[in-house]
């Protein structure tokens, strides 16, 4: 399944990222950022893995 292309799938890694970062109290004004990184990240090594 091609989750970068799904909205609702991304959603979901998104709300997954926010919960993780909340419970180790990652600060909140940093929260949408770091959420974007690590999506990009997974894209990246989706990219690296099916090439």
């Amino acid at each position: 399944m091609d989750w970068s292309a799904r909205e609702n799938v991304r959603a979901k890694l998104r709300l997954m990222v926010k919960r993780i970062l909340r419970k180790y109290k990652y600060p909140p004004d940093l929260e949408d950022a770091a959420v974007e990184l690590v999506l990009q990240q997974a894209q990246a090594l989706g990219v690296a893995w099916t090439a």
